[in-house]
């Protein structure tokens, strides 16, 4: 298997998703992710016929078999104080929820 994602690839990626792993974690994700790709490539690799629809699903949800949708109605839930009361912070009946620190990319 011809490696897609070098180590030096990964690792420029790694440091985009600002991960933090070790030599042998880093190694592990990156085989995996060439395995994936491998994978990806033998699937585009299969031939199709031009006339096959593009689906995401392996059977086709036609409104014959389909569930017909259910209303979008809005219901309040019943006990709203038992959410809250697992929240380690609120303020005023909102769950009150820590800044995420943010590096700037240049």
């Amino acid at each position: 298997m011809t490696d897609e994602i070098t180590p030096e690839l990964f690792a420029h990626l790694v440091e985009l998703a600002a991960l933090e792993l070790d030599a042998q974690e880093a190694e592990y994700l990156r085989r995996q992710l060439n395995y994936q790709l491998k994978a990806i490539h033998e699937l585009e690799a299969i031939p199709l016929d031009e006339e096959t629809p593009i689906t995401s699903h392996g059977v086709a949800y036609t409104p014959e078999i389909s569930q017909p949708p259910r209303a979008d109605e809005w219901q309040p839930y019943p006990a709203p104080q038992d959410i809250l009361s697992q929240a380690p912070e609120v303020d005023d009946g909102y769950i009150v929820v820590p800044e995420t620190p943010t590096t700037t990319l240049e």
